[in-house]
């Protein structure tokens, strides 16, 4: 195994599934620390636009993860972040989003997409559990679908029993795809989900403990050296040194105060890093610790995560709404994003029917009191202050709905077709917010 250790450029492999629950984000956490075990020197990333399984790669990994978005980045940004992620000798494991081909709205942006861009072999992650020879249709169609994909092999998950796996391999020795592991179903591999997905790594005390069992049955179920040689070079895009890359988010100060806790936790860590690449300063605070931005603060960011599930608290954060109060007054910026734009309204309706008080600097009334999705990719231009002249990729996620919204907005809107939405968010002075979760610039359109 140490002989796959060899110096050379980055090498990568995407963990993909035919749709979504088939148990890839599973695998992955668990091939990445039985890698980690064997002493493979292995980072992580997550296609498109997920906050909370980025956090778990990095309990398993012991490396943060990062965001790789091939509908929001150009090929050449998602390229520059892998090369940024995981350097030369490295090896860069990519859990896919949804099923392998989904997408946008108009099909683009898929986990394909961005294995293509990367030119990263695939390993299909097929849920057995109620097939046996019809997976081989399954795969079939998978590999032949696109042959600009490298499928170099499946994994078996939630297998019944050692028959049925007889007969999960017969099927697919007959269309020549190699099985690279056969997992068990194991009830203990489940991790408890909540509205917005999985719940967060935070919050789950036996994290740890559950990761190493998941990577110990994967370490005897999978064959591990197989795997190791799927991983191929990354096709690279470093830029010269000084060059901006294509895509970054401007800073919206020069000192950043950041909500993050767990009703704050949705943050692309690519953004902070552009950020400070732009020479901003970032420091953080936690409003459920009762904390509000520190006094130097020209931007505060209050980003999206679970304020309804802490309403009662955030209510009663006084020294949270004094401070910033304090940063309105003193004319910071102060921008929201979902869960931080609900916050900056006046009240806040949990599933319970029980409104709090939010900071009131929006006239926005927000509820979760009747769960209604709204979701989607969207192309946003800013109406305002905020980020003016730039076109931005962003994402709308929540549950919640605006029952009130008074003011001027802050973006216009598109759909990833192009097709034009109402107008988003609310601008009141140096206070803004919106729904929408900022992932890159797109000047590539």
């Amino acid at each position: 195994m140490c002989d796959s250790q060899t110096p050379g450029p980055t090498k990568g492999l995407m963990i993909a599934a035919p749709h979504s629950g088939s148990g890839k984000t599973i695998i992955s956490l668990a091939l990445l620390r039985a890698f980690k075990r064997v002493g493979l020197d292995i980072r992580a990333a997550k296609a498109g636009p997920d906050y909370i399984d980025p956090t778990f790669h990095e309990i398993s990994s012991g490396r943060p993860s990062v965001n790789l978005d091939p509908w929001a980045m150009s090929p050449e940004r998602c390229r520059y972040l892998a090369g940024m992620q995981a350097e030369a000798q490295d090896f860069l494991l990519v859990e896919s989003m949804m099923g392998l081909f989904d997408g946008a709205l108009d099909g683009s942006g898929s986990g394909a997409d961005l294995a293509h861009a990367l030119d990263i072999p695939v390993v299909l992650v097929v849920d057995a559990a109620k097939q046996s020879q019809s997976i081989a249709a399954l795969v079939r169609g998978f590999r032949d679908h696109d042959h600009s994909i490298r499928l170099c092999g499946v994994i078996l998950n939630r297998v019944g029993s050692n028959r049925h796996e007889t007969m999960l391999r017969h099927a697919l020795a007959d269309i020549d795809v190699s099985v690279l592991g056969a997992v068990r179903r194991n009830s203990d591999l489940e991790l408890p989900e909540r509205h917005l997905g999985l719940v967060q790594a935070g919050e789950i005390d036996s994290i740890e403990e559950f990761i190493e069992t998941a990577a110990t049955q994967i370490a005897d179920e999978c064959d591990l050296e197989s795997l190791i040689k799927c991983f191929q070079p990354v096709q690279g895009a470093k830029l010269q040194t000084g060059k901006k890359p294509n895509g970054m988010v401007p800073p919206p100060g020069q000192n950043i105060a950041i909500a993050c806790d767990q009703a704050f936790s949705f943050i692309y860590p690519h953004l902070l890093s552009d950020w400070r690449n732009q020479g901003a300063h970032v420091s953080f605070f936690s409003p459920l610790a009762n904390e509000g931005p520190g006094l130097d603060a020209d931007a505060v960011f209050l980003p999206g995560g679970y304020p309804e599930l802490h309403g009662a608290k955030l209510s009663n954060s006084n020294q949270f709404i004094s401070l910033m109060e304090k940063a309105r007054l003193r004319d910071s910026l102060i921008y929201g994003e979902c869960g931080g734009y609900m916050v900056l309204g006046g009240g806040l309706i949990d599933k319970k029917g029980i409104r709090h008080q939010m900071l009131g600097f929006l006239q926005l009334e927000t509820s979760f009191e009747k769960r209604k999705l709204h979701l989607g990719y969207r192309i946003i231009e800013p109406l305002d202050r905020f980020f003016a002249g730039s076109i931005l990729r962003a994402h709308e996620f929540h549950y919640t709905s605006a029952i009130k919204q008074n003011g001027s907005a802050l973006f216009k809107a598109k759909d990833a077709t192009g097709n034009s939405l109402s107008d988003q968010g609310l601008i009141a002075g140096n206070v803004m917010g919106s729904y929408m979760h900022l992932i890159d610039a797109g000047e590539f359109l």
